[in-house]
């Protein structure tokens, strides 16, 4: 480990094109929505993003398009503390994702663009970044070979991997094997699950559930963390801001449980904003919540 905590995070850029309306059209149907916005967005760069607001020196590995969102997206990271030294343009589309929102949720669909060119090559290349970190946080909106590479080369050096499993697919047991936690939400854990046995990786796991909190196990026993009672503005990036805060804290020396605290207290407050990024509070912001909390 070094002396100065460093994370690093494998995963997607993407615009976020959000859309609130009262009512989630049915199959055929037109309906008026009430605002747009354009969100800096995608869970890899979502990640770096929480990480580097809490005061984490954050590097990300990702690609963009040659288009204007691509050349706003890395702006934005670099306004937000993200090192961008290995973002790469690369000649296509940014990618995106087209949100919904509607009655405190939401519905999204990710176009990956050129999160395609987050190959097991491209992350090769930037191996050397990925070595010298303490955490690599890794998800799966670029393409499942990349991410492969990401968690091996951080296995070989001894770099504590995260892999937020989502959008969830089924995953080999060689990554598995790789991962020191794995964070998926209530639906993602189902398909994880589907072909094994939770006492498998129950000692990796560490499962978001929204409204009812966080669950982790500690000595072969399972452990509950509420959720904190706050009004809701937005879900949109809560999970990441969780991944984000997790890998902080982890960064900073702190256990397990104390962690996952931390993250639930960054995914709540995260909520109470418009936006993934936008929404994403500070170390200071945290720390302040939960010192309200024991008051």
């Amino acid at each position: 480990m070094q002396d100065t905590p460093r994370i690093v995070v494998v995963g997607s850029i993407n615009m976020d094109l959000v859309t609130t309306t009262e009512t989630i059209p049915k199959k055929g149907e037109t309906l008026i929505g009430e605002k747009f916005q354009m969100n800096p967005g995608g869970k890899g760069a979502n990640q770096a993003v929480a990480a580097a607001r809490l005061g984490v020196p954050v590097h990300m590995i990702g690609c963009v398009g040659d288009d204007s969102f691509g050349k706003d997206l890395v702006q934005h990271l670099i306004e937000n503390g993200v090192n961008t030294s290995n973002v790469e343009p690369v000649t296509y589309i940014t990618g995106t994702a087209t949100i919904i929102v509607s009655n405190q949720d939401n519905r999204i669909i990710v176009t990956p663009g050129a999160n395609n060119y987050v190959t097991a090559d491209f992350v090769e290349k930037n191996r050397e970044v990925i070595a010298n970190s303490d955490i690599l946080i890794l998800q799966l909106e670029v393409p499942l070979e990349a991410v492969q590479k990401a968690a091996k080369i951080a296995k070989e050096n001894d770099v504590l991997v995260i892999l937020n499993p989502a959008p969830i697919r089924e995953l080999p047991d060689s990554l598995i094997e790789l991962v020191d936690y794995i964070t998926p939400n209530e639906h993602e854990v189902q398909l994880l699950l589907k072909n094994r046995n939770i006492d498998e990786i129950k000692n990796k796991l560490i499962l978001t559930q929204g409204s009812r909190g966080v669950v982790f196990y500690k000595n072969e026993k399972e452990v509950h963390l509420p959720a904190h009672s706050i009004k809701v503005v937005d879900t949109t990036g809560a999970g990441d801001s969780f991944n984000g805060g997790l890998a902080a804290a982890l960064s900073k020396g702190l256990s397990i449980e104390e962690a996952c605290r931390f993250g639930n207290a960054v995914a709540a407050l995260s909520t109470t904003k418009m936006g993934a990024q936008t929404g994403m509070p500070t170390e200071a912001e945290v720390n302040q919540f939960l010192k309200s909390l024991e008051q």
